[in-house]
């Protein structure tokens, strides 16, 4: 029974904004790196690899996908990882989406990746109702700026009316007052 307790308290290590740090934007995809996942299953990041492979029917490429040279390039210099020279990986890495990641939980069949699955699935969650939040947010600007757009001219006609009213007002060429002249002195 200890043991099942440590599970949970290990677990409760994995703070959502943890996991959220490591969702990652791919060819306009929410996805997470193959090595981040193992990271999180506690398993080497082969090990993940081997088993996705060894089910690969489970994982069509809107799943997962494997990223491009260049993708991984990109990806290596934002978040500095190895070189491949220098005993880094010697190929890009794999992403995978949401339901790739629900996908993995079947595959791995332990206790942990059950419960880091439903982690991320929340992180997941979580992203899609911040980006919701976001679009009300730009639909409701869209909305003032209709709203406003006829009168962008008022506005700036008010705005000049303002600026001249404090200007400083502008001198006379002609001074103003007596002139004396030299015979007159």
């Amino acid at each position: 029974m200890a043991e099942k307790g440590s599970k949970t308290k290990s677990l409760e290590l994995i703070a959502l904004p943890a996991i959220e740090k490591k969702i990652l934007v791919v060819r306009g995809r929410q996805v997470m790196l193959d090595e981040d996942l193992a990271d999180l299953y506690a398993v080497e990041t082969r090990i993940l690899v081997q088993q996705v492979k060894r089910n690969a029917k489970r994982f069509p490429p809107d799943f997962m996908f494997q990223l491009t040279k260049a993708e991984a390039e990109t990806l290596r210099s934002q978040i500095v990882t190895s070189n491949e020279g220098r005993g880094g990986r010697r190929y890009a890495p794999y992403v995978f989406t949401e339901q790739g990641v629900a996908m993995l939980s079947g595959v791995l069949r332990s206790d942990r990746a059950i419960a880091v699955n439903i982690e991320i699935m929340r992180a997941f969650i979580e992203l899609r109702r911040v980006a919701s939040s976001y679009a009300e947010i730009e639909k409701r600007l869209e909305q003032i700026e209709r709203r406003i757009g006829g009168h962008d001219e008022q506005l700036e006609q008010i705005f000049k009316a303002l600026r001249q009213l404090m200007a400083p007002p502008p001198q006379s060429k002609r001074p103003i007052g007596f002139r004396v002249r030299k015979g007159d002195e």
